[in-house]
């Protein structure tokens, strides 16, 4: 080849090529805000964050490449307000709010900053949305709990400790859904021949106190709606029910890995994955008006013989075989 012609290609060729730094322009990097109900230490913050951030991979979103994401703690909903306007102070495109205390900050924060709740059990009563189907605001998610679980949790009490004719509702009046879960149980326990017993806590001393007089009156038992209250102080709620002989029914089989007697409820690691699928949709231009509440897809029941029997009460073969998970 002569050099006349090997320039000539040469030449063309850079015109053809891009260079490298035109050809992988940076992507835009999305910022999704994230304001949990728990600490930062609690195991269960971290598992609902690493579930969160794998699905949101799954959809293509990478922190460090294309996704940004800001995590704020108000367990128990403590400084929810202030730590809601810190983040909507960073604009967010959407933001997670995890539990009902926290969704509540959020509302009266904002009107425009979409947000994806988790842990909530009455968001048209609560005012988040106008309905299920069409939410019709900047708030949508995954909706927790129906009324009807009120009747399961009552009747699990009943078949696990049959004197029971009182049950304490073991829930923080701040949560916008505490009277719903009163409501619902009254109830459903007017057909069980139980009286609802409403026992509203704001903190440790109170759930310490609470228990401690309701166990003052025999055949008494516990039902602990989600509340993100007692979610935190767990540990005391389980080692009071163990200490006063309270049967007692809880939302979440975390209580019962830790020493609680039963659970039934929704699988709270499945639902922080299926938010991911709407923080992903808003990214992508969705409306969260447009969006309709979203369902739990997972129930299970979890049941520790070892607390049964520490307790006093003799399991039914049936109820054993109904759950998910038995701790022996």
């Amino acid at each position: 080849m002569r050099r006349r012609d090997f320039i000539r290609l040469i030449g063309g060729g850079a015109a053809a090529w891009p260079f490298g730094g035109h050809a992988q322009q940076p992507e835009r990097v999305r910022l999704v805000a994230i304001l949990m109900g728990l600490a930062a230490d609690d195991p269960e913050t971290k598992a609902r964050l690493v579930k969160f951030r794998n699905e949101m991979e799954k959809l293509g979103w990478s922190e460090g490449r294309n996704l940004r994401i800001e995590v704020r703690f108000a367990p128990a909903g403590a400084q929810a307000s202030e730590l809601a306007k810190e983040l909507i102070a960073h604009q967010p495109e959407v933001i997670l709010a995890h539990s009902a205390q926290v969704a509540g900050a959020l509302f009266r924060q904002t009107r425009a900053v979409p947000v994806v709740f988790v842990n909530v059990s009455d968001p048209i009563g609560a005012g988040f949305i106008v309905s299920l189907a069409q939410p019709g605001g900047n708030f949508t998610g995954v909706l927790h709990y129906e009324v009807g679980i009120l009747g399961k949790w009552l009747a699990m009490l009943k078949e696990i400790a049959p004197n029971v004719t009182r049950a304490a509702l073991v829930g923080d009046p701040k949560s916008p859904v505490y009277n719903y879960f009163i409501r619902a149980a009254q109830t459903a326990g007017r057909s069980l021949a139980i009286e609802l017993v409403p026992a509203p806590v704001e903190n440790a001393a109170d759930i310490d106190r609470t228990i401690e007089s309701f166990a003052g009156v025999p055949n008494g038992g516990l039902i602990l709606p989600p509340d993100i209250t007692t979610i935190t102080h767990r540990g005391l709620v389980i080692s009071l029910a163990a200490k006063y002989r309270l049967p007692a029914v809880y939302p979440f089989r975390l209580f019962v890995a830790e020493g609680g007697l039963i659970s039934y409820g929704t699988d709270q690691i499945d639902m922080f994955g299926q938010t991911a699928s709407y923080v992903d949709r808003i990214l992508r231009g969705a409306k969260p008006a447009d969006l309709p509440v979203q369902t739990p897809t997972k129930y299970e029941t979890a049941l520790n013989l070892k607390t049964a029997k520490a307790l006093g009460f003799t399991v039914s073969p049936g109820l054993i075989v109904a759950a998910d998970e038995v701790i022996e």
